[in-house]
């Protein structure tokens, strides 16, 4: 069976129950560890908690130290040092390094799997360390090439079986690109996009080598947070996985959909402000879903072409004004193309020449509102720190809402 089959079927048990964790231990030992690391930050801390630390131990084993390290991050400090002492010494070491960074940083992405090699060295040179490399770890390592200590690039793979043993190195290197350490993961996405299909050597304050991140590990990266984005849209916590059971998807979701109640309600005092001109042009009430519908739909379009420009480095401090005043003025311009449509129909069919007009007014000024939250609540939130696109719809959604109701039932009570 392999690792999505059994986190398929650990899914569809509810989290932590007695059940589950008999399944999961009763896994190959060999097997525990790619399952885990399988499973989100919530299922992982979830199932971490019912393993003894002697289990968790044997499964780390198994484990690479950068993928240790990142289970490790999902247990309390008490007990990760209680596990790192009983530990195996050159693994052990390793993970104790890799702790020390900021798991969210370059050097929390790292791999310890390379070797360095001085400049001056022959291919024979570098066959005898990458074999006792091989001895060590059982893998083949990326050949770093030094001077003096500092990266000058890297030896390709296959250079070692086309050329002679005594051959040297340095006509053979190949540059190779370098973040430094606390670099985060944007800036590693950024560097890895101009250098496709390459790995990225992580260096310390003095320029030195901390370690190494492979291209399959930056390509996870770039899919989760691509998850994540859709996540954000729709209000979903990003510690939700598509496997997750019923339970815990209600715990990840309940608080965004509370949040978009309390917005909804004020929306609703809004309306309720002008229930007496409801009362009495009951028609109104007809026409309030088309009000709300289209600057729903012209906030969002605008929070997505902004939210691209985020993501593409194109919106920037000096840009920011000129994009506002561009969506502004075609949330005018379409402002006027939909009210002048809305309000033809109103007229012909309820043969109401006030109501098209109120109908019109209050569209152009509801896509014009639009235009201006859809532009600038992305770029509020990343001034606060926060993801521009985290759960934005519900706020754009909202403002256009309020601002769309109030205007149209404004007019409607002072017209009609």
């Amino acid at each position: 069976m392999v690792s999505g089959e059994i986190r398929s079927i650990l899914s569809q048990m509810p989290t932590g129950t007695r059940s589950r964790v008999r399944f999961f231990k009763a896994l190959p030992q060999n097997k525990r560890g790619p399952v885990l690391l399988g499973m989100s930050e919530s299922q992982q801390t979830s199932t971490l908690l019912h393993l003894h630390n002697t289990e968790i131990i044997g499964i780390l084993h198994y484990l690479d130290p950068d993928e240790a390290t990142d289970i490790l991050h999902n247990v309390s400090h008490h007990r990760r040092a209680s596990i790192l002492e009983q530990l195996g010494g050159d693994i052990r070491s390793k993970v104790e390094f890799l702790l020390k960074f900021n798991p969210k940083s370059a050097a929390g992405m790292m791999s310890l799997d390379y070797i360095q090699v001085e400049i001056k060295a022959t291919f024979k040179d570098v066959s005898k360390i990458i074999q006792r490399h091989e001895k060590r770890t059982g893998k083949f390592p990326s050949v770093l090439v030094v001077q003096e200590g500092f990266l000058v690039g890297e030896l390709p793979g296959h250079y070692l079986i086309l050329r002679k043993g005594g051959d040297k190195i340095s006509e053979h290197i190949r540059k190779v690109p370098h973040v430094r350490f606390d670099a985060n993961q944007k800036q590693v996405i950024r560097i890895f996009k101009d250098h496709p299909h390459d790995k990225i050597v992580v260096l310390d304050d003095e320029s030195s080598i901390l370690g190494i991140i492979y291209s399959d590990d930056i390509l996870r990266l770039m899919e989760n947070q691509e998850a994540n984005t859709l996540a954000d849209f729709a209000g979903v916590s990003q510690e939700e996985d598509i496997l997750d059971n019923a339970f815990a998807k209600v715990r990840n979701r309940y608080k965004w959909l509370i949040i978009n109640l309390a917005t909804s309600f004020i929306a609703a005092f809004i309306v309720a402000m002008f229930v007496e001109t409801l009362t009495e042009f009951v028609l109104l009430a007809a026409y309030m879903p088309i009000v709300a519908a289209m600057g729903g739909s012209a906030g969002t379009q605008t929070l997505a072409v902004v939210v691209r420009g985020m993501a593409l480095h194109e919106v920037k401090p000096e840009t920011a004004r000129r994009i506002i005043f561009a969506e502004m003025t075609a949330g005018a311009m379409n402002g006027l193309i939909i009210g002048a449509i809305v309000a033809v129909v109103a007229i012909l069919w309820n043969k109401s020449p006030w109501l098209g007009a109120v109908l019109g007014v209050a569209m152009f000024f509801n896509l014009l509102f639009a235009a201006v939250f859809g532009a600038t609540i992305p770029q509020i939130m990343k001034k606060l720190g926060k993801d521009p696109a985290t759960s934005a719809t519900i706020f754009i959604t909202t403002c256009t809402d309020i601002c769309g109701f109030f205007v149209f039932l404004y007019l409607a009570s002072i017209v009609l």
